[in-house]
């Protein structure tokens, strides 16, 4: 006999859970499932791990950067076993907790691939369940590679597990994974190398303060190829030669680990989604602004499985659960607000960015004026002993209010929620500066960068 529930999500990670929680809330009969432990991407295999392991490349910075400054750093080295131990100490309760907190909430936890036979019908290894709503959110996989040799990398996944961290590493692409783990890596005692086949690495944040992170990488070991592609990944005795074109000039280097860097696409492959009549891509499935497919009313979508406006980030995959959750209670059609909303790439100091860039701006037409400081004097930093630090505010003349902020130094990954909250609440420059911080904080610096 085939189960009927009022909402099925398929896919438990952060959005999902928020969603099934917030239905049963209502007295909906829900159930979750996932072919993987529960918990998702970003508490297992992404942010919060990875930020773990940022912990230790943080203290070895740190303390390299005050060596002459009343720290003897001299021996100083991270443990890889034991910071592993010490990640695990988070992740591995987090399947279990978060099952009996779905259960406890009256939500029916399903285990297996799901995939769809009919409009409202899915299929769990072999049991049919039918529902009158569906929210897919099994967030992103890998974007697939071509070359020969492709096999042989690891992902972001395979990196958070490793038992021992190779004295040679090679990261394939340009963005938020290859330069965050190489940043660890570097502080670990490897040598790593991030391979971008485009000129500009971190395409999503200014480009001023990219430049001066690479540069603060190169200080540490980290190198980057520009412009250059992966012709081929072969084993050999000693781990892997890898084949790199650079405007048609081949060269080989050999590395002990090759990790996969180069963006990632909605998984969805495995859901049989044509049998279900709904439209999908590598971005998602195609909904409305209310997250509603635009073929199949009964399934809606968030995070990675939707083709939105949205930044792939966890909390916009939680916001667009929520109101999602909520047009299906209320039987509305909000659409997600994505003002105001900043994200940050966990380097060695952190690269964070909310609001437009300074090209969208311009294009906009908007009168802007643009307050470009560098902080690296600056009394926060200048307490750390950090010579690499800069901020760039936006600000429309017209209404005196922040319309971007791009921030490069140490805790500024906090303080860019700040310039969220201006942005959101449309603050003006005025108001900002009318604040009176707790000081000495990063915080009390903001008056300043605008």
């Amino acid at each position: 006999m085939t189960q009927t529930y009022d909402l099925i999500v398929v896919g438990a990670g952060m959005a999902g859970v928020a969603a099934a929680n917030k239905c049963a809330a209502q007295g909906w009969s829900v159930a979750i499932v996932d072919s993987l432990p529960y918990g998702g991407t970003c508490a297992l295999r992404g942010c919060d791990p990875k930020k773990i392991l940022r912990r230790g490349a943080e203290v070895i910075d740190s303390a390299r950067l005050m060596h002459g400054k009343g720290i003897d750093s001299d021996g100083l080295a991270i443990s890889w076993s034991d910071l592993m131990k010490h990640k695990h100490g988070f992740t591995d309760p987090v399947p279990e907790n978060m099952e009996a907190g779905l259960n406890g909430n009256g939500v029916e936890t399903l285990h297996g691939p799901a995939r769809f036979t009919a409009e409202r019908q899915i299929d769990v290894d072999g049991t049919r369940y039918d529902a009158d709503r569906f929210l897919i959110a099994t967030g992103a996989r890998p974007r697939p590679l071509d070359f020969p040799g492709h096999e042989h990398l690891i992902d972001s996944t395979g990196f958070l597990d490793l038992d021992d961290l190779p004295s040679r590493i090679l990261f394939v692409g340009g963005g938020f994974i290859s330069f965050e783990f190489a940043h660890i890596a570097a502080r670990a005692g490897a040598s790593p190398v991030i391979v971008d086949r485009g000129e500009r690495p971190l395409k999503g944040f200014d480009p001023d303060l990219v430049e001066l992170l690479v540069a603060r990488g190169a200080e540490i070991g980290v190198e980057l190829r520009r412009s250059t592609s992966i012709v081929a990944v072969e084993p050999n005795s000693r781990g892997y030669i890898v084949t790199l074109d650079r405007a048609g000039v081949c060269e080989s280097i050999e590395t002990d680990l090759v990790v996969h860097g180069a963006g990632r696409v909605a998984d969805l492959a495995g859901l049989a989604l044509d049998a279900a009549g709904v439209e999908w891509g590598e971005r998602g499935v195609s909904v409305s602004d209310h997250l509603q497919s635009t073929t199949n009313a009964a399934v809606w979508a968030a995070g990675d499985s939707a083709d939105t406006a949205g930044m792939p980030l966890t909390p916009v995959a939680v916001i667009e659960a929520k109101v999602a959750s909520s047009n299906m209670i209320k039987g509305t059609t909000a659409a997600p607000n994505y003002s105001g909303i900043p994200t940050a790439v966990f380097t060695i100091p952190e690269l964070a960015r909310v609001g437009m860039l300074e090209t969208e701006a311009r294009e906009q037409g908007i009168d802007l004026t643009v307050r470009h400081s560098d902080t690296s004097g600056w009394y926060s930093n200048y307490r750390l002993g950090e010579t690499t630090a800069a901020a760039k505010v936006l600000i429309d003349r017209s209404t005196d209010r922040v319309v971007g902020a791009h921030l490069l130094g140490p805790e500024y990954g906090e303080l860019i929620n700040t310039f969220g909250l201006a942005i959101t609440l449309g603050l003006t420059t005025r108001q900002l500066k009318s604040t009176t911080a707790a000081y000495p904080t990063v915080g009390s610096d903001l008056g300043s960068m605008v």
